[in-house]
């Protein structure tokens, strides 16, 4: 059984914590992956006579730069024994290298690799012409379509022969007829995509290249009618478009089982033109996938001829005429010079001069001579042959001799510092110390997706219109950019339920978007279950609003900021568990909002897919009102352990129930004297012996003088004037 590697189990990301329960947290794989390539280990040795073994050759082209993420069994090719070991090989391509798309791209690295010789597949030897097939690229269309070739050839539609829908069912392509199948086969082989219309079925019995006009349609292969855009490039007869131009084929033309004569096309197609068009058509195809990358400009005419040398070989058909090849401006190969005393200083050892002109002649390119340079030292003027559209500079060659000439074989030497290593950004240090502080909290930090869905993201903003919409989203579950955190944590909190985990804090640090705000850094916090590990010599209390608040005040007090938090009302939050957290600049005494902490609305939590009746706690604050709202968290103060003794007095006064507990913390410090050293409310009653809409809160007052010892009748002439400045304020009575 083969696994691939992206297939296998990721650890869990937690951050590690002792003494709090595991959460688990998935990030969704995006949608639109694509299986890149599938090549039986006998077909590539048609091509290049390599000898290792399979599993010494996935370890080389793993170590060159294609990752081998599977090695499956090979299924048996009838007519076409294998030499050797066989296998299937499941490589990974990186974007940049359309040119290995194909069994002849990794051949010609192989040959490099083991120093073989390529032999390439045979052509059948058909003249170019232009009495076959009349084909026009319309003038507006040349930019999008710069070479088109076609061909005529009389078929017999068919089964195709065993070796080949072997070969095909191996690479993943599901076989279909022996003229589909040629032109399956020659784009796994080659790299090239090329269809095969109808021809009798086109009206006219002629291709015309171009741009498609308003209100026009096309049924693709698979059934669908398609609405098409000024902007997209069709391949139309004389009436109507009959396939989408490097995407899909029409149904209109397609080859079946009483077709006669057939069409071939083998084009280059603008990379821009291809994605947009299937983008927005939501249509991606094998053919598609190369295209958008880059194709090779030189390769239709020498695909066409390979198609047509197939289909004579497995007794489809025979061509008809010459192949017509509309290519009006040919390009011109781009040079670049490679020096090899940049060569060694990039890389930091000496490749021999003979190593470079034999690598990369073996890899396509044409080496035109080789020159000295002043220092004696050999330059060549490198000729990059059009299939390799990601090399355009010395450094780029540079990299092709770097992995040739093998990273394992470059010195693993620590660079010398020459100078004390910079330090850490501001930022980066601030999101260090919140992650710091929220971790030694109990909570786990979750990274989700900047994109989520209009849906989620549409209660945390005040006006439709300060959604960010993406242009062109991969899905709906990532049509704008997040206004707000939470979403993102919701989505995390369900993943972490759903697998049986009740007792939940998250928090994450990053980037919110709003057409209003713009982009604004913050983080948010999200609890819910149990407001402690659970224990069997306690009882177990569930989160509140008073746990969130505490880790905000924990955040607040590591940025030296002292919170204070207002009744507020938002439509996200429950009505009364909800509070707008606010700051003093130290400098000039304005007021900061840093953000909101409360219950989040069960409505939100449900349609979300929570249970309605779980109440789940949340804080967003704003990282740059924070930072600007507190001294520097970097900044420590000494101070000499006190010398003189404390005294503590504990004061229980009945208030109005509807009295905020910090409201009568501030009166207090307002009028007590500046040996009061700490007030901490520990007791809040409400039942016998207290007034209806009345409570009986409870305040422990710390005093300590810094220069002497506090006797009783201070410390009660303290007490005192508090007392009666909380009668006078809010009629409290002394309990």
């Amino acid at each position: 059984m083969g696994v691939r590697r992206r297939d296998r189990p990721h650890r869990d990301p937690e951050v590690p914590r002792g003494g709090h329960p595991r959460v688990l947290r998935q990030r969704p794989a995006p949608p639109g992956a694509v299986s890149l390539l599938r090549i039986l280990v006998s077909w590539l040795r048609e091509l290049v006579p390599v000898t290792v073994s399979v599993d010494e050759l996935a370890e080389a082209l793993t170590a060159y730069g294609f990752e081998v993420s599977a090695v499956d069994p090979a299924p048996p090719i009838p007519g076409r024994p294998a030499r050797g070991e066989d296998a299937v090989l499941d490589l990974e391509i990186t974007t940049n290298r359309p040119d290995c798309l194909s069994v002849a791209g990794i051949a010609r690295e192989v040959s490099t690799i083991y120093g073989d010789t390529i032999t390439w597949p045979a052509l059948a030897d058909t003249p170019a012409g232009d009495d076959a097939l009349p084909v026009t690229i319309e003038e507006d269309a040349l930019a999008l379509c710069p070479r088109y070739a076609a061909s005529v050839a009389e078929v017999r539609v068919g089964p195709s022969p065993a070796w080949m829908a072997a070969r095909l069912e191996a690479a993943e392509v599901r076989p279909i007829n022996n003229v589909v199948d040629v032109t399956n086969y020659v784009m796994l082989e080659l790299g090239q995509p090329m269809h095969a219309f109808d021809l009798d079925r086109l009206a006219g019995g002629e291709l015309r290249i171009r741009r498609a006009r308003a209100g026009e349609t096309v049924r693709t292969l698979d059934g669908v009618e398609r609405q098409l855009a000024g902007d997209m490039l069709v391949i139309a007869d004389g009436a109507r478009p009959q396939a989408v131009a490097g995407v899909m084929g029409g149904a209109d033309s397609e080859v079946g089982d009483t077709t006669a004569r057939i069409a071939f096309e083998s084009a280059w197609f603008d990379p821009v033109s291809v994605r947009r068009t299937s983008k927005r058509l939501a249509l991606s195809t094998d053919a598609s996938f190369r295209f958008e990358r880059g194709a090779d400009i030189e390769a239709p005419v020498r695909a066409m001829r390979r198609a047509q040398q197939l289909l004579t070989e497995i007794g489809g058909g025979a061509p008809r005429g010459a192949i017509v090849d509309r290519y009006p401006t040919p390009r011109d190969r781009v040079s670049v010079t490679l020096r090899h005393a940049r060569i060694g200083h990039v890389l930091g050892v000496e490749v021999e001069p003979g190593f470079v002109p034999a690598t990369l002649e073996r890899l396509g390119f044409g080496v035109d001579g080789e020159a000295t340079e002043s220092d004696g030292r050999p330059r060549w003027r490198v000729t990059v042959p059009p299939h390799r559209v990601d090399v355009s500079r010395e450094i780029d060659l540079i990299e092709e001799i770097a992995r040739h000439h093998g990273y394992e074989r470059f010195p693993s030497t620590f660079p010398a510092l020459v100078r004390p290593p910079a330090p850490p950004s501001g930022t980066l240090s601030r999101q260090r110390l919140l992650r710091r502080v929220l971790t030694a909290g109990g909570c786990s930090e979750a990274i989700t997706y900047g994109f989520i869905e209009e849906a989620a993201g549409r209660p945390f903003v005040g006006r439709p219109d300060d959604l960010v919409r993406i242009a062109n989203p991969l899905s709906e579950k990532f049509a704008v950019l997040r206004p707000s955190l939470i979403p993102g944590l919701l989505d995390a909190l369900i993943h972490n339920r759903r697998r049986e985990h009740r007792d939940i804090r998250l928090f994450e640090i990053g980037r919110r978007f709003t057409a209003a705000d713009g982009e604004t850094a913050g983080f948010a916090v999200a609890l819910t279950g149990a407001s402690a590990p659970r224990h069997w010599s306690r009882g177990q209390r569930q989160t509140d609003l008073f746990d969130v608040i505490g880790l905000v005040d924990r955040v607040c007090d590591a940025f030296g900021v002292t919170p204070a938090y207002e009744p507020v009302e938002r439509n996200t939050l429950v009505r009364g568990r909800t509070a707008a957290v606010q700051a003093t600049t130290p400098d000039t005494a304005e007021t900061l909002q840093l953000g909101h902490v409360g219950q989040l609305a069960p409505d939100i939590a449900e349609a979300r897919g929570l249970p309605a009746d779980d109440e789940i706690y949340v804080a967003e604050l704003d990282l740059r009102a924070l930072t600007s709202g507190g001294s520097n968290p970097d900044r420590m103060v000494a101070a000499p352990l006190p010398r003189y003794p404390s005294m503590v007095r504990d004061l229980a006064v009945i208030v109005d129930a509807a009295l905020p507990a910090a409201t009568v913390r501030d009166t207090i410090r307002s009028v007590a004297p500046e040996t009061l050293l700490q007030v901490r409310e520990f007791d809040l009653y409400q039942g016998k012996g207290i007034p209806d809409g009345h409570m009986s809160l409870a305040f422990r007052l710390t005093f300590r003088a810094a220069d002497r010892t506090l006797t009783d009748v201070e410390v009660q002439q303290a007490t005192n004037t508090i007392v009666a400045a909380l009668k006078a304020a809010h009629q409290a009575e002394l309990r």
